[in-house]
C-alpha cells in the first residue's frame, strides 16, 4: 500500500503539473464548465499584466537603459547601409521630381550632389538620438512593449513560466513520492486494522489532495530561510533559487521580451510616436535645405521654390519608410549595450521577497484549488482500483 499511495501521490502531481500547461485552448464542451484549458494560459491575460507590471515598475528604467547608447557608436554602426540608404533616396527624388536636370549632369556632378547630401547625415542621426534620449519617459511605453510582445506569442508566455519553473515542478513532483509514501504508511496500518474498503479511495484522495496542496505551498514557503529542528535549514524552493531565476528570467525577458526590434517598434508605434516622426521628418527638411544652401542660386533658378520644397518632403517622407531598417541594423550593438538581461537579474534581487514571488505564484493562485481537486479525484478513483483488486 505505501508504494501504490507513492505512486498515487507521484501521478498525481505530473498530472497537476501538465494541466498547469496544457492544453493551450480550451478542450471541452462548455467553457468553462466542460472541459479544460492549462492554467496558465488561461490566465494569460491577468498574468501578462502582473509580468508588465513587474518589468514596468520595478526591473526596466526607459532612461537608464537609453542612456547607455553612444550615439557616436550608433552612427558607426549604421553608417554603410545609412549613406546607402541616403544616395538612394537621393537618386529617386531627383530623377522623380526633376528627371531632365538629373539625366543632364555628368556622373561626378551627380556623385558630388549625393556626397553633399550625405554630408549631413552623421549630424542627423546625432540629433535625433538626442531627441530620443531627451524623451524616452514619453517616447517608449515598456509596459506596453511587453505586453505586446506576450500577447503575440501566448506560447511565450508558457514557456516563460515554464521554463523558470522547472525545478518547481520536479520538486512538487518529487514531493508526491515521498509524501504518498508516508501517508501509505497510515493507510496500510488503518487498513489492517478495520479491513474496510472505503480505506482505500478515501486515503487515496486524501494522498492526492494533500500532497498536491502542500507540495504548492512548499514551492514558495517559507518565504524566509528556517531551520527544522534547529538543525536543518529549509525554505521555499522558489526562493531558494532566487539567484539562479534572477538571471534564468532576465536573459528570457531580454531574448524574448524587451528585444531590440521590440523597442524599437515600441517607440515608433508608442505614445510619442507621431511627435518624433514630426521630429525627424522636419530634421530630415532642414538637412536638405542646409547641405542645398551652397546652391540656393542654382535650385532658385533651375528647380524653383515650389519643387524644391516638394523635393524636401518627398526625401522626409521616404526617410521615414526606411527608418525601422536604419534602427535595427543597431541591434548587435544596442543589444549588448544596454544589457536588459544582467539589467533585470540584478534588479530582481532586490525585489522584496513578496515581489519576487510575484513572478510564480500567479501562475498558481488562482487555479490552484482545481489542480488540488483534481488530485483528489484521481487519488480516489485509483484507490477505488486498489479495493477492488484487494477484494477480487
Amino acid at each position: 500500500m505505501p508504494f501504490v499511495a507513492a505512486v498515487i501521490g507521484y501521478l498525481t502531481k505530473r498530472v497537476a503539473i501538465e494541466m498547469m500547461f496544457r492544453p493551450l485552448r480550451f478542450i471541452g464542451v462548455a467553457d468553462p464548465w466542460l472541459g479544460w484549458q492549462g492554467v496558465v494560459p488561461r490566465n494569460s491575460a491577468r498574468m501578462i499584466r502582473v509580468s508588465a507590471d513587474l518589468i514596468t515598475s520595478r526591473l526596466v528604467d526607459p532612461k537608464e537603459i537609453v542612456d547607455r547608447l553612444d550615439p557616436d557608436e550608433v552612427t558607426r554602426r549604421i553608417r554603410g547601409p545609412l549613406l546607402l540608404t541616403v544616395d538612394q533616396i537621393a537618386r529617386e527624388v531627383l530623377e522623380q521630381h526633376h528627371p531632365r536636370l538629373w539625366e543632364m549632369l555628368p556622373v561626378l556632378a551627380q556623385d558630388l550632389v549625393i556626397k553633399q547630401i550625405q554630408a549631413g547625415t552623421p549630424a542627423l542621426v546625432a540629433k535625433v538620438m538626442a531627441d530620443i534620449r531627451a524623451n524616452i519617459g514619453d517616447l517608449l511605453d515598456v509596459q506596453q512593449v511587453a505586453v505586446v510582445a506576450l500577447e503575440r506569442d501566448k506560447e511565450l508566455l508558457v514557456r516563460l513560466v515554464r521554463d523558470i519553473s522547472r525545478p518547481e515542478m520536479a520538486f512538487i513532483a518529487r514531493c508526491g513520492i515521498y509524501f504518498g509514501f508516508t501517508l501509505g504508511v497510515v493507510q496500510t496500518a488503518v487498513w489492517a486494522i478495520t479491513r474496510e474498503p472505503l480505506v482505500l479511495p478515501v486515503f487515496g484522495a486524501l494522498i492526492g489532495w494533500f500532497t498536491d496542496w502542500l507540495a504548492i505551498k512548499l514551492v514558495f514557503f517559507p518565504r524566509e530561510p528556517r531551520k527544522i529542528l534547529g538543525l536543518i535549514p529549509f525554505q521555499g524552493v522558489f526562493q531558494r533559487r532566487r539567484k539562479e531565476v534572477a538571471k534564468q528570467y532576465g536573459a528570457l525577458i531580454a531574448k524574448e521580451v524587451m528585444t531590440v526590434p521590440n523597442i524599437v517598434h515600441g517607440i515608433l508605434t508608442g505614445p510619442g510616436s507621431a511627435r518624433l516622426l514630426t521630429m525627424i521628418s522636419q530634421l530630415v527638411r532642414k538637412s536638405v535645405d542646409e547641405q542645398a544652401s551652397i546652391a540656393k542660386p542654382f535650385v532658385a533658378v533651375a528647380i524653383g521654390t515650389q519643387r524644391f520644397q516638394e523635393m524636401k518632403h518627398a526625401a522626409a517622407d521616404k526617410a521615414m519608410t526606411h527608418l525601422p531598417a536604419m534602427a535595427l541594423h543597431t541591434t548587435p550593438y544596442a543589444t549588448e549595450a544596454l544589457d536588459i538581461g544582467g539589467t533585470i537579474a540584478e534588479k530582481m534581487n532586490r525585489l522584496t521577497r513578496e515581489e519576487y514571488e510575484g513572478l510564480l505564484r500567479p501562475a498558481f493562485r488562482q487555479d490552484e484549488w482545481k489542480l488540488i481537486a483534481v488530485g483528489a479525484v484521481i487519488g480516489a478513483l485509483v484507490g477505488h482500483l486498489q479495493a477492488l483488486l484487494m477484494l477480487g
